[in-house]
């Protein structure tokens, strides 16, 4: 296996863990009044985003071509490396199968979903003005996380959204924190500084408000 994959897929669970307990998540997908069973639920939905945000970094064409193939790599071997965890904790074989198939269809369903958050993000843009190749380059960086983070939010709502802006600007930050670092770790800070990914991700975040 991939030694970033080995290497990533311990970060995980750690990575959804994170949102998961904290206490305006919680209120927010009001945890006082929903099963353990849809907790449990929810924190799945969290996993799955981590999982595929990477996986749609490692297709997105903006990628540097030495980067490429090796990525390729990273992301076939992500759900075997995420379901190799579990495994190590005794979890039963029909749910890693289950697992499996979990995470194949939500990249399934993220990647068809790219063209609708790319469409999302020129209508933000358009709002603020024309539209350089600084900005479409900007779309570009930040269209997985825009794909994933609108994704894990209508899959937590189970698609009942209207309303609940704050609970996505917050799945959005947390799992752009995780992006910029992923995005730097895959391709290395010589090809996409760190400043310049935080800059994207800081203007995405000041149109949403």
């Amino acid at each position: 296996m991939n030694p970033m994959v080995e290497k990533l897929s311990l970060t995980i669970g750690g990575v959804a863990f994170k949102l998961f307990t904290n206490p305006k998540f919680r209120n927010l997908c009001l945890f006082d009044s929903i099963s353990q069973l849809e907790q449990d639920r929810i924190f799945n939905e969290l996993v799955i985003a981590v999982i595929t945000v990477m996986m749609l970094t490692c297709d997105a064409p903006d990628i540097a071509d030495e980067a490429k193939d090796n990525l390729q790599l990273v992301k076939s071997d992500l759900p075997l490396g995420y379901i190799n965890q579990l495994k190590q904790l005794g979890i039963e074989k029909k749910f890693l199968k289950q697992w499996k198939t979990l995470i194949d269809m939500r990249y399934q369903e993220y990647t068809q979903d790219k063209s609708m958050a790319r469409e999302a993000a020129f209508e933000i843009e358009s709002e603020h003005g024309d539209i350089d190749l600084k900005k479409l380059s900007e779309i570009q960086m930040m269209l997985p996380l825009q794909t994933v983070a609108i994704g894990c939010h209508r899959h937590i709502c189970r698609s009942k959204t209207d309303d609940r802006d704050e609970l996505f600007k917050m799945i959005l930050r947390w799992l752009g924190e995780y992006y910029v670092e992923f995005r730097v770790l895959a391709e290395g800070k010589t090809i996409h500084p760190l400043s310049r990914i935080k800059v994207g991700f800081r203007r995405l975040l000041r149109k949403l408000r």
